[in-house]
């Protein structure tokens, strides 16, 4: 129960980082416009594209790892 905690902490943390990541972006990047696929984009959008992944992508481990955790149980 303890490492769930901790990894639950680890999570938070994470999340909370990376919108503190996402902030820094959003006011220190100029609204300047790229051309992206042939179309503008306000180029803060694309690191913001970026960290938005991260996000995603940790959010889909933590559920991974939810769903092993349950399977180890019911195997015991």
């Amino acid at each position: 129960m303890q490492s769930e905690s901790r990894t639950e902490r680890k999570f938070w943390t994470a999340l909370g980082l990376y919108g503190i990541l996402a902030a820094v972006i959003w006011f220190t990047l100029g609204e300047g416009k790229v051309l992206a696929f042939g179309r503008p984009v306000e180029i803060r959008l694309i690191p913001l594209f970026v960290v938005g992944m991260f996000v995603l992508r940790t959010w889909v481990a933590r559920e991974a790892e939810k769903v092993r955790r349950r399977g180890g149980d019911e195997a015991s």
